[in-house]
């Protein structure tokens, strides 16, 4: 066996952690190559620990891969490689041939290796190299095929810590639906349960001039429950770009004008922003609500986001040249839905929360000329909060 540029390729690879089922297939076209073997095979315990299941092969004829797709973890020398670190060789195939019912082995396949592929103290299954000859191997080569053992237990390691990721994320993100909604719709329900009673009262004494008031009240406000609830689906459609934050504001920002004929800059003086996922994701969804509130109330002709890093920490501005906060189109929309009860609104109140859940303070104002200000700063080592 040869240690060549391929071998070297493959390592770097699973090194990596690329794509698991083309990785798997690529590596036992190389390795059976490298290893001048018949076929090979990879096995991944399953869940239990009790099986081991055929994940991928190389050259295995049909009616040996249809019984080897699940075999028991305590099956010959495979099962003494799948339950300890170790490169094994099977010299009497014959066992082998009786579980398959097939004349491959014995006959086509004289000897087959096993190599334990291990991840911090566990091994996670086991791969096989089935060769028609009986020719030793050099103490180096087998070095060479445990430590690529070692690097596919590695990926493989990868490939579950992923999985985990991927279900938690799922598991994260219906929280957050489930949150985002109570926090855009639970008010305003409360607000129509309230003027309902009144709406009802209204309507037994006769008195129509109060019960088209709270009949518009309501109409209102389940309007406003309609569109709540249609930015939730909204947010939640719009994923966070794998490429990053500034990535999936740049993205946002190509296509603002022709959404809604506002122009939209982004300013980034910041190279790297070293965030995690979740402070990108919330940041995200913050940036997103206040351009939403730019698009619907604001009229405004330019709009700009800027990061910069200042003494307090990361800065994200956002600023338009609109009708700013005194204005009463925007004063009609912050009271809407709601008992007159100050400025307080629905996507202003779901920012404020977004920012404290991970230790930012948000600030929104009016600009010197016109037009409003939005200001998120977030500290270098901010702190989740629940």
């Amino acid at each position: 066996m040869r240690s060549d540029a391929g071998l070297h390729a493959l390592v770097h690879e699973l090194s990596q952690g690329a794509d698991l089922e083309l990785l798997l297939e690529r590596f036992l076209v190389s390795i059976v190559a490298l290893a001048q073997a018949q076929a090979g095979a990879v096995r991944v315990l399953t869940d239990d620990g009790l099986h081991m299941r055929l994940v991928a092969q190389q050259g295995l004829p049909d009616a040996v891969v249809q019984v080897e797709r699940l075999v028991r973890r305590d099956c010959g020398v495979c099962g003494r490689a799948g339950g300890a670190d170790v490169l094994a060789w099977v010299d009497d195939v014959h066992n082998c041939g009786r579980a398959a019912e097939h004349s491959y082995f014995g006959v086509q396949c004289k000897r087959v290796l096993a190599i334990s592929l291990p991840q911090g103290g566990e091994v996670l299954g086991i791969y096989n190299l089935f060769f028609d000859h009986d020719r030793p191997f050099s103490a180096e080569t087998e070095s060479i095929l445990r430590l690529i053992g070692q690097m596919l237990g590695l990926a493989l390691h990868n490939a579950r810590i992923e999985r985990e990721r991927l279900r938690l994320t799922v598991m994260r993100e219906r929280q957050e639906m489930v949150n985002e909604v109570h926090d855009s719709i639970a008010q305003t329900v409360a607000y129509v349960r309230m003027r309902l009673p009144l709406l009802s009262d209204a309507m037994l004494a006769h008195d129509d001039a109060n019960s088209q008031k709270y009949f518009a009240d309501v109409k209102k406000a389940v309007g406003e429950v309609h569109v709540n609830l249609r930015e939730v689906m909204t947010y939640f459609r719009t994923r966070m770009d794998p490429l990053g934050l500034v990535h999936a504001l740049s993205r946002i920002a190509e296509g603002f004008l022709d959404r809604t004929g506002i122009v939209l800059e982004l300013k980034n003086e910041v190279r790297q922003l070293q965030m995690s996922e979740e402070h990108e994701v919330q940041v995200f969804y913050i940036v997103q609500e206040a351009l939403a509130n730019i698009a619907k109330h604001s009229m405004a002709r330019r709009a700009v986001i800027s990061i910069r890093r200042q003494a307090q920490g990361l800065e994200f501005l956002i600023e338009d040249d609109g009708l700013g906060l005194s204005s009463p189109s925007v004063a009609t929309i912050v009271t809407t839905a709601h008992e007159p009860s100050g400025s307080n609104h629905l996507g202003m109140d779901i920012m404020r929360s977004r920012a404290r859940r991970i230790g930012a303070s948000l600030e929104v104002s009016s600009n010197s000329a016109s037009g409003t200000r939005v200001c998120l700063t977030l500290p270098e080592n901010p702190v989740d909060r629940p």
